[in-house]
Formats: structure tokens, sequence, C-alpha cells
């Protein structure tokens, strides 16, 4: 399956400025073939702790650009938004991911960014999420997940793939590289990491998405500037690797 990443720029807090940004890029990415396309974190608004302006309800205007393109294309296509359910005090920063049929799975943050305050404004996850997306057995994960490699080793058993959707600033793009690259080496399955690129919030992102594969190797890199990403994911190849290696059968509980 041909993944996409796309690594994009977003105008802060304006929904309707990124949806007609992103619309274009999402045809480019199926034009290249991808059966499954991933947006940034917060793609819609940047990375903002305004919850009480930009917090959507499920059924929100990004959720819908979301499952529109998804089915509009007939790939599956996702990114994490603010989202409020009925009666919740705070939202979450969800990673939402739609199906070409119009379906939908969630993925809340289970590792708010304190350092940022976002524990403060959005709500912490407490579920691991692994969907099968065309025969590829993928997990999903928001930015500061990634320093936890607890919960990737978790869910190695049954993942060939990880998503990581970002906003990680450029001050700490080398702890980035080196992260996304260590979780697939060392549960020996592709990595697919996207962050955003330009200016928000008084913070400058450098993007350096990336689609790395089970031993390690970068098979797409994003640099630093507004580009779409577009490498294979083979479930098969995750399956030879750790026959070959088999060292996921080492590790302790």
């Amino acid at each position: 399956m041909k993944v996409a990443a796309v690594q994009h720029d977003i105008v802060w807090e304006d929904k309707d400025a990124n949806f007609t940004h992103l619309a274009p890029l999402v045809r480019l990415a199926v034009d290249q073939g991808a059966h499954l396309v991933v947006l940034s974190e917060m793609f819609s608004t940047g990375f903002s702790m305004e919850v009480d302006r930009i917090a959507e309800p499920p059924d929100g205007p990004s959720t819908q650009f979301l499952v529109d393109q998804a089915t509009d294309h007939g790939v599956w296509v996702c990114g994490s938004l603010p989202e409020r359910g009925d009666g919740e005090q705070l939202p979450y920063n969800r990673l939402v991911l739609a199906a070409p049929g119009g379906s939908v799975h969630r993925y809340a943050k289970i590792h708010p960014f304190s350092y940022a305050r976002e524990h403060d404004y959005y709500a912490a996850g407490d579920e691991h999420v692994t969907v099968d997306v065309d025969g590829v057995r993928t997990s999903l994960f928001v930015c500061y997940d990634l320093r936890f490699a607890d919960e990737f080793w978790a869910l190695a058993a049954q993942t060939d793939c990880y998503l990581v959707v970002a906003n990680w600033p450029k001050s700490r793009r080398g702890h980035w590289r080196a992260l996304l690259k260590a979780r697939a080496i060392e549960n020996q399955a592709y990595v697919v990491g996207v962050n955003r690129v330009g200016r928000g919030g008084k913070l400058e992102y450098v993007g350096d998405s990336a689609i790395i594969g089970p031993q390690g190797k970068v098979l797409a890199d994003g640099g630093d500037a507004e580009t779409v990403l577009v490498a294979d994911v083979d479930p098969g190849h995750v399956a030879r690797v750790r026959a070959e290696f088999p060292f996921l059968q080492d590790r302790r509980a």
C-alpha cells in the first residue's frame, strides 16, 4: 500500500483557509497512488490552546473535511483535531482516521504535552487504536506520544505501521528524527511521521516528516518545505524482517 505524508503549513486557527489549502495536496497524494493520506497534528487550526474557540463536536467541520476527502477520492485520510464530546469538560487532541466508505476511527492523544500546558486544555486519552487499513495493521499516535517507547512496544505484535502526526518545533528537530527511527528499529515496523512546516503560536516548524522502514531505512524524507512524501508500506516485508531477526520475542513485559 502506498502511504502519503502531507507536510504542510497551517493558517493559525483558520479552518476554512486550511481546508482550501489542503484539498489540492490530498488530491496530489492520491494522484501519486496513495491509499492512505496523512495530515499533521491539529491540521486545521495549529497547536492552539484556545479550546473555547476551536474545539469541535465529533461531526464538526474538520472531521467532515477528512470524511469528504476520503469518500471523494476513495482513500483513507487522517489528521488530528480538537474534538469535544457531549458533556466532556475538556476536549481531546484526537487523531481522526476516515475510511473510503465514510466510517471514522478515533484515537485520543495519550500524552498531552505538559511542557506547553496542553494537559490544562486537553484531556488525556487512555486507549490504543490499531486499524486494518487495506491489509496494513496501522497504529495511531500523536506528537508527544513519540517520546514514550512503552506505548509503541505494547502494540508491536499487532502493528505493521505506526502513524505519528505532529507539530514538533524546530528547536527539538534532532529528537524528532532520532525518535522516529528508534521506534521503527526497536519495533521492526514502518513509521510514518508527519510534521508541519511554517510558523504558528510563536514557534517555528521545519517538517522533517519521514517514512521509515522496519529496519530503520529512511524511505522518504520531507526536508523543511511543503511537500507530499509517498512510499510503499508492505506488511509482508515486516513479517519477513521479524522472521529473519526475531528480536521482538526476546522483549520482556
